[in-house]
């Protein structure tokens, strides 16, 4: 009997495996083969799920955004605590995510990225969930002081 696969499932679980390897060694530094190797698959099975590079990205980042929610903030707090609380919440995987973030935009364009599908996503995820706080109106300016925050931080050494 054939084994049956589903391969939404499938897919699914090998681009979250997968995106912990894009953390780990950079967009520049993962190639098609070495996430293979990592994920157990042969490369050409794993072009079967994703035929780019930039498909396989792409679906590591809806795995990652779908994952960040504002909803696990505390619901009885005020906006400020769960501003901070939000920016604890990002502050972990800041550095190296967004050493990635940048790595993958290398040599883009303006254009490029704005029409870049997985920053859209990764964008309009973080104004949403801010927005969930402060209001859409605010979300902007909320975003970016925090953004700014996380970055003063890191580059601070704090």
């Amino acid at each position: 009997m054939p084994k049956i696969v589903d391969h939404d499932a499938h897919s699914q679980d090998l681009a979250r495996r997968a995106a912990e390897y894009f953390s780990h060694h950079g967009y520049a530094g993962s190639s098609m083969r070495k996430i293979a190797a990592h994920l157990g698959l042969s490369k050409s099975a794993l072009y079967h799920y994703f035929p780019t590079k930039e498909a396989l990205f792409l679906a590591c980042t809806h795995q990652v955004m779908g994952t960040f929610t504002s909803q696990v903030l505390a619901p009885d707090t005020t906006e400020a605590q769960k501003l901070a609380q939000l920016t604890d919440l990002l502050r972990p995987g800041f550095a190296r995510e967004m050493a990635l973030i940048f790595d993958y935009l290398r040599g883009k364009s303006a254009e490029e990225i704005a029409a870049d599908e997985a920053m859209q996503l990764a964008l309009s995820t973080y104004r949403r969930a801010v927005a969930d706080i402060v209001g859409k109106d605010a979300a902007e300016t909320a975003l970016a002081q925090l953004l700014g925050t996380l970055l003063l931080e890191f580059m601070s050494g704090r």
